[in-house]
């Protein structure tokens, strides 16, 4: 049996544009692995069927090795289990990083392995966080997310991650949705330069500050964050996990003991692999 950790992810920042005519939008975001992480094993099924173990809501990774029997034109039968350990639903990646690390998994057994060119179509066939997850380092995400370019980026400072309890995320769609009603992607190229310049002058964690303010969702607990001793904070994605960025791991072991009361809290750090 095969295994690997499935790290999360944070966006450092989310710059979204208008609706494509493929119904997705416009984008561009700072995608930077964390060290919470679900564990999933792969293994050649002995009954000729594709069973995910370990977490019934899964559709991610049966849709990885679905779609990775298709382009290698070698139909497997497999067995994967999850051990979930990032939230559910909460703006993390888990379900894609999950897919990305037993599409991994399973390119190493096919006869004859897809190329990276190959992996990355496959991924971004069932998702748009997917093919970042098959990369390594922090990444800009443009397109649809999809199109990727490696960021140096600071990795010291450590990330202390808070699902506040009782709030859910009705779906990724009605996030979008809302954005789109409000005209948020008004502006949306000037914002994009912008985000560019600005990774251009990051040179230490503390220049992360200068980074814009997520575009898709906003928590009253990034501010909460930043009285902490957070250098940044912001919703991941579209939430409702809020991350905050501390400089000094003592910091962000008092955020965590302060916010106890107020969601379940990890705290991690960067990952560049």
């Amino acid at each position: 049996m095969s295994r690997a950790l499935a790290f999360a992810k944070i966006n450092l920042a989310l710059v979204v544009g208008p609706l494509r005519p493929d119904g997705k939008h416009e984008l561009a975001s700072v995608l930077q692995r964390v060290s919470l992480s679900d564990e999933v094993a792969l293994e050649p099924a002995q009954d000729g069927r594709l069973v995910v173990d370990g977490f019934a809501e899964d559709t991610l990774v049966r849709a990885a090795l679905e779609a990775a029997g298709r382009a290698s034109a070698a139909p497997r039968a497999w067995r994967a289990t999850i051990d979930k350990r990032i939230p559910v639903a909460a703006g993390l990646g888990g379900g894609s990083s999950d897919a990305a690390s037993v599409l991994r998994l399973a390119n190493a057994l096919l006869p004859q392995p897809l190329t990276p060119s190959e992996m990355h179509s496959v991924a971004a066939e069932i998702g748009s966080d997917v093919p970042f997850f098959l990369s390594r380092g922090t990444q800009l995400a443009t397109g649809t997310g999809v199109e990727l370019t490696p960021l140096a980026l600071p990795l010291d400072y450590w990330v202390v991650l808070l699902l506040p309890h009782g709030e859910h995320k009705t779906s990724t769609a009605d996030v979008y949705g809302a954005f789109d009603r409000r005209g948020g992607a008004d502006g949306f190229e000037a914002r994009r330069r912008a985000l560019v310049e600005t990774l251009e002058s990051v040179r230490g964690a503390s220049d992360l500050t200068m980074l814009p303010p997520s575009d898709l969702a906003s928590s009253p607990l990034a501010a909460r964050l930043v009285e902490l001793g957070a250098c940044r904070a912001q919703v991941t994605g579209a939430g409702p996990a809020v991350y905050g960025l501390f400089e000094d791991r003592a910091d962000a072991g008092q955020a965590i003991d302060a916010l106890r009361g107020v969601g379940t809290t990890w705290l991690t750090h960067p990952i560049d692999g």
